[in-house]
């Protein structure tokens, strides 16, 4: 392990200033992965079939995430700079060569800082509620303190997109659990309706009667006849039409189990919910065989957390969905930076339906654990 860390530390002192990982192995979860010096850090951008994901690190964490991507997961690493390329390569038997040679062929630097990122929400369109909320000037210009929100805007569009252009559709009817100000429901309603020609009948949810009152009054100023809001509360909701899409982004703690309920019951074709403050599991959670795991608060809370969207999203798999969790950091930078995303599939076989109820029935074994989209959906 030593001598792989004093070569990649070679590397990156010989001026390496793009490393690129391939040759993923069947455990991989990234095809690609190209690191890029930029100024005293390090950006990883980690690469899909459809999608891209940007994290900035320092260049010790750098070296240890490089060993790791190439002990289980990658079998090549190219770095460049400074006209020599340092070469990683791994042996089927897990056996490391290492080797540096002069080139001219690096290839090209990525350039997307100095060049016009193409999103699905360009500047030069005139969006009114991106107007309204400061990231557009009047002129549909990106006011530039406004940049970044431009950017997390397009990416939760993106993640939308990535479904809907699966489903063969000219019509959607959307329910939008807890949309609170909806300044993405307006966006998304936009995107729908203005990009994608789609025709959209859209309800917006919420308990608080002075935001659903000012969010009609703001669909009727953009003239978005398909979009409304109305005062109520998720549990025991009916849908005035038969729903293809549930939105839920923020539903606190088990009021997303009860979006997920209704969701799975109206046989929505898609899901995307952003939970938040995930408190039922925190409170039942005990266990003697894994008490390190309840034995400090913090961990406790944060692993109560992630069972909760886990148990979700295997229940969703139950369901009959295929479903992905991901990493989404919205407009609020919350910690809460989770996506349950699903799309209906036609079946799921039995022994896959098997498989993932066990999952969460031993899970729930284990630490004591009565979730509630979990009684709702077997025990009901």
């Amino acid at each position: 392990m030593e001598t792989i860390k004093e070569k990649i530390m070679q590397m990156l002192d010989s001026g390496c200033e793009r490393m690129i990982l391939s040759k993923p192995d069947k455990s991989a979860e990234y095809k690609k992965i190209v690191v890029t010096h930029k100024g005293e850090n390090y950006q990883i951008e980690k690469f899909t079939e459809r999608q891209a994901f940007h994290e900035n690190v320092e260049k010790e964490a750098l070296t240890e995430r490089l060993i790791t991507y190439l002990m289980k997961e990658y079998r090549q690493l190219n770095g460049f700079g400074e006209g020599i390329e340092s070469i990683f390569l791994v042996s089927k038997k897990g056996k490391l060569t290492f080797k540096q040679k002069k080139t001219a062929n690096a290839p090209k630097a990525d350039t997307s800082h100095n060049r016009k990122k193409q999103y699905l929400l360009e500047e030069g369109e005139v969006i009114p509620p991106l107007v309204d909320m400061g990231v557009f000037t009047a002129e549909g210009k990106i006011v530039a303190s406004m940049y970044d929100k431009f950017r997390q805007i397009n990416r939760f569009i993106e993640i939308i997109d990535d479904y809907i252009r699966t489903l063969n559709v000219d019509k959607l009817n959307i329910i939008d659990f807890g949309c609170g100000k909806s300044y993405l429901t307006f966006i998304l309603y936009y995107y729908l309706t203005e990009k994608k020609n789609l025709s959209v009948e859209m309800i917006g949810l919420d308990l608080k009667k002075d935001v659903i009152e000012k969010c009609n009054r703001a669909a009727e100023k953009y003239g978005y006849k398909g979009l409304r809001f109305e005062l109520g509360d998720i549990n025991g909701y009916t849908a005035p039409f038969a729903v293809d899409m549930v939105v839920t982004l923020h539903a606190c703690d088990t009021a997303t189990d009860f979006a997920l309920y209704n969701a799975i019951t109206w046989n929505a074709k898609l899901i995307f919910s952003v939970p938040c403050c995930q408190h039922e599991l925190n409170k039942q959670m005990e266990s003697e065989q894994f008490a390190l795991m309840t034995r400090y608060g913090i961990i406790q809370e944060r692993f109560a957390a992630l069972a909760t969207d886990a148990i979700r999203a295997n229940l969703l798999e139950y369901r009959g969905y295929k479903t992905q969790v991901m990493e989404f950091v919205d407009l609020s930078h919350t910690p809460k930076n989770l996506l349950v995303r699903g799309i209906k599939k036609h079946s799921n076989t039995a022994a896959h339906k098997k498989k993932v109820l066990e999952e969460v029935e031993r899970m729930m074994e284990e630490y004591h654990l009565e979730p509630t989209l979990y009684k709702l959906l077997i025990k009901k």
